[in-house]
């Protein structure tokens, strides 16, 4: 028993936006940990002023032990999720697509939306410097890669999920 799939990657990526879309086409249950933690523990930007990352990171892991334990659902991981060794040791085996996005990409998602990300408050500069530490982990876990910064979701949703139903092979890079 393990999801269908797990979404890893930077903020902004699109894995909630596409891992619903996912969730569709295969006709699953979507789990974002990251909303996981919010509905138990209250706003993340709260956490991270109130309780500190330490504290955030361990409701993470505990959101992450959950959602794993869904039989065929899609799972959205928040973007620092990875970063725990003990998720990171959890995820071993499992079809994990690794979603990427370019900074101009990133820049304009995090702009638009008017982000309240507690680690890139201080702007794309700070997404970069958070994705260049994280993306040896990302790429370490992933089995198969897309870019989200210019093809429409719809078109990336159906093919993690054609990709999920060929048994989530290795090596898969779609730009």
């Amino acid at each position: 028993m393990h999801p269908a799939v797990v979404l890893i990657g930077p903020p902004a990526a699109g894995k909630t936006r596409i891992g619903k879309r996912i969730a569709r086409s295969l006709e699953t249950e979507f789990v974002d940990t990251d909303r996981m933690i919010v509905d138990r523990h209250g706003p993340i930007p709260e956490i991270f002023e109130h309780e500190g990352e330490p504290t955030f990171r361990a409701y993470e892991r505990d959101a992450v032990a959950d959602a794993l334990t869904l039989d065929g659902a899609v799972v959205a991981l928040g973007g620092g999720a990875v970063m725990t060794p003990e998720t990171a040791d959890r995820l071993a085996g499992l079809p994990i697509a690794l979603l990427t996005i370019t900074e101009e990409a990133a820049e304009a998602r995090l702009t638009r939306s008017g982000s309240s990300r507690p680690l890139v408050a201080g702007g794309v500069a700070q997404w970069a410097a958070l994705v260049e530490r994280r993306m040896p982990t990302y790429r370490m876990l992933a089995r198969a890669t897309w870019d989200t910064s210019r093809r429409p979701a719809d078109t990336i949703a159906i093919e993690i999920a054609d990709w999920v139903r060929l048994g989530a092979p290795e090596g898969k890079e779609a730009s």
